[in-house]
């Protein structure tokens, strides 16, 4: 069967009221299965891989495939009381879909019930991945060697919902989409003593203070200011009471870029300018970088430009090119590994993503799908590469 817009709904509206946290998406794994489970099955194959219980793949074998066409639809909620008022609203406490991946989800399990039963020419692969938001997902499952054999995509394509763009508009770019990002952990050792003698300690509000100023001169005088990048430190930790000098210091941030060179360029500046700190206090300065799996997501020029000019010449699809996005999708990381594209679907909220109020349109969905569809079956017509 194929799934109708009124079923859809009603999938989405049940995906909404079960959100879970990354690696716990147990009752949305079990969901999804048991949705897929209900379409025709003769040219599919499911696998729940045992090293990642939450994950599904789902394969349709094509009639004449020449290629495997991977889709990928994230599935882990946020964090997130909801303040939505829907009557389908979120039954987990502090958990929410405040991302949209139930829309993701839905659109997902539309094209799959379309594929169902119209055999594609090509092989697809659907991929259910849990823990975008947090725990690199993506990368746990390529680490993980999931995508092995037959269940390897030659291409992978994803999109993410957009509360900017008008409902059902397919947003897209060429190049960086998302920004890449990384985790930056900075600690500070000196020794700490009385306020009333400071040539007896070594005081590390002033080591950390500095490091921050020296920070800001990353972006504005070692970036290219085309290629941009943002450095932002938004915890400082240190000292106990006001007449005590800190003998250590903590500091939290995040790194933003628009490629992966650019990210490890920012992270080798930060590190020298904290070794420069460390010799110029006499302190003990200790850099933590964590990325894991929130690679910039840069889309492959062929497959991105035969994306955008199928979108831009079908029939009941608005086109909009996008700005790239300073916000982070561990999708980077397979784009890394498997060429492919990532691209918007319009959701137009007045809410931005990850905000407690956000509510899609969830007319988005069905005219998401033929989009989708549509592209796909082109891409299926065209010559192997």
């Amino acid at each position: 069967m194929t799934l109708t817009e009124p079923q859809l709904v009603k999938i989405y509206q049940s995906l909404h009221q079960i959100p879970e946290l990354a690696m716990q998406e147990t009752e949305t794994h079990a969901f999804l299965k048991k949705t897929v489970q209900q379409f025709e099955q003769t040219y599919l194959e499911v696998q729940t891989p045992k090293e990642m219980p939450t994950a599904l793949l789902v394969l349709v074998h094509g009639s004449d495939p020449k290629r495997t066409i991977g889709y990928r639809s994230d599935i882990d909620g946020l964090p997130v009381e909801e303040q939505t008022g829907l009557p389908f609203a979120s039954k987990h406490p502090q958990v929410m879909h405040a991302c949209g991946h139930d829309i993701h989800m839905t659109v997902a399990l539309g094209l799959l019930s379309y594929f169902a039963s119209q055999q594609p020419k090509d092989n697809l692969l659907f991929f259910f991945q849990p823990a975008e938001e947090s725990l690199n997902g993506g990368k746990t499952a390529y680490e993980k060697q999931i995508f092995t054999n037959k269940w390897c995509p030659d291409e992978f394509y994803g999109l993410h919902d957009n509360p900017d763009l008008p409902t059902g508009a397919i947003g897209c770019r060429m190049g960086t989409l998302f920004a890449g990002t990384t985790e930056v952990d900075v600690d500070f050792y000196g020794k700490g003593g009385h306020a009333a003698f400071p040539q007896n300690a070594n005081d590390m509000v002033v080591a950390a203070s500095q490091f921050i100023n020296q920070i800001q001169t990353i972006v504005s005088r070692s970036v290219d200011p085309i290629e941009g990048g943002v450095i932002t430190f938004g915890k400082f930790d240190a000292g106990s009471i006001r007449n005590v000098i800190a003998g250590q210091a903590h500091l939290e941030g995040t790194i933003r870029g628009l490629t992966q060179k650019m990210i490890e360029h920012i992270d080798q500046r930060i590190q020298e300018v904290a070794d420069g700190i460390a010799q110029s206090y006499q302190a003990k300065v200790v850099v933590k970088l964590n990325q894991g799996g929130y690679w910039p997501v840069e889309n492959d020029p062929e497959l991105t430009r035969n994306f955008i000019t199928y979108m831009k010449s079908a029939k009941n699809v608005q086109f909009i090119e996008t700005k790239p996005a300073m916000t982070g999708e561990d999708f980077g990381y397979l784009l890394a590994k498997f060429p492919g594209t990532m691209f918007w679907l319009g959701v137009e909220d007045n809410s931005q993503l990850h905000s407690a109020t956000l509510k899609p349109n969830p007319q988005a969905i069905q005219i998401g799908i033929q989009a989708i569809k549509g592209f796909l079956l082109n891409r299926m017509q065209e010559k192997e590469n």
